[in-house]
């Protein structure tokens, strides 16, 4: 999927970590100060850059998990990363890294459109689909959102207490879990991968005409999108964001 990138926001800055903390045992939230950050859409990325004493470079792109106001990152660990195991496991609070961005023009949401949103994350795309959650409520919209999010058990589950905080205080924000390995004890259903009853019975029908974000790995991504089309949603109302 091609990228747009907003005009004027390529220039490398130098961000300074603030707080870290423990999504999964396998992913960390990092929270960075960016000088004159212009702000960003939900939905968009920015570009991290490491730089060795000898002068090699490596640079990753991640999504923003964070409204507007702020600039935070969910970093899965990749155990063969170049660059995942440093941020998860290295980097101490107070470190400096470049960073470039916001960038991402298509796989946005815009709080000034009034459809309804089902948002369908695999594993570690809840990422740029939380940002999106959060500018909801930073913006008060009124927007309903639907959220559907597969992981493999309870423990690989990202936001977990703001997501059930937020679906239970919040009625526009209806929250779906589905447990492809594992479920949580005295779950009524089985685990099982996502299918198309679930999005049947848990998006946005297609007469709504919702908008409907997709983001995983590119097998989710792809099964996910194909199955929204066969239930009658518009190609063009798909907007899909893949990984691996």
């Amino acid at each position: 999927m091609a990228r747009t990138a907003v005009p004027g926001r390529l220039t490398w800055r130098v961000a300074t970590l603030t707080e870290t903390t423990a999504l999964t045992a396998t992913a960390r939230r990092l929270v960075l100060d960016v000088p004159d950050w212009p702000g960003h859409l939900p939905g968009q990325h920015v570009d991290l850059r490491l730089t060795a004493e000898d002068g090699y470079s490596v640079q990753r792109s991640y999504s923003l998990s964070s409204a507007p106001d702020s600039v935070e990152l969910a970093v899965q660990r990749v155990d063969d990363g170049e660059v995942s195991p440093y941020l998860c496991d290295v980097l101490p609070v107070g470190a400096r890294i470049e960073l470039r961005g916001p960038v991402g023009g298509w796989f946005v949401w815009r709080p000034t459109d009034q459809a309804p949103v089902t948002l369908v994350a695999g594993g570690s795309g809840i990422a740029p689909l939380m940002a999106m959650i959060r500018t909801r409520a930073l913006e008060a919209s009124r927007v309903p959102f639907r959220l559907i999010y597969s992981v493999r058990t309870p423990d690989d589950v990202y936001f977990a207490d703001e997501l059930c905080h937020r679906a239970r205080e919040d009625a526009g924000l209806d929250v779906k879990i589905v447990y492809t390995r594992r479920t949580p004890e005295g779950a009524p259903e089985p685990p099982g991968r996502l299918g198309v009853a679930t999005l049947h019975t848990h998006g946005w029908p297609a007469e709504f005409t919702p908008m409907s974000f997709v983001c995983g790995p590119t097998g989710f991504v792809e099964t996910v999108a194909d199955a929204l089309v066969a239930l009658g949603h518009d190609p063009r109302r798909v907007r899909t964001e893949r990984f691996g």
